[in-house]
């Protein structure tokens, strides 16, 4: 999965790096190539890495709820005030 998403963002990048340089020549091809590794980029990298890094993880630790609010509160009381 790693690895995937690395040849993703590479192609991306190279998609983008292409259509700057032909963009003068072939206006219309230069303006596909960046568009599709923007898209590259966005709709197919980053909702995978995102789903790669967020595995395993709960969602109910990172959400504002009473119980999370009271830990924050214990956590400040418990340390001193110099730090």
């Amino acid at each position: 999965m790693k690895y995937l998403i690395l040849f993703i963002v590479i192609a991306s990048f190279g998609s983008i790096i292409y259509g700057f340089n032909i963009l003068e020549d072939q206006e219309s091809l230069g303006h596909k190539c960046i568009g599709l590794g923007t898209a590259g980029i966005f709709l197919l990298a980053m909702p995978l890495f995102l789903f790669k890094a967020s595995k395993g993880k709960k969602m109910k630790d990172y959400m504002l709820t009473e119980e999370n609010i009271k830990k924050m509160k214990e956590e400040k009381a418990e340390k001193p005030e110099n730090q």
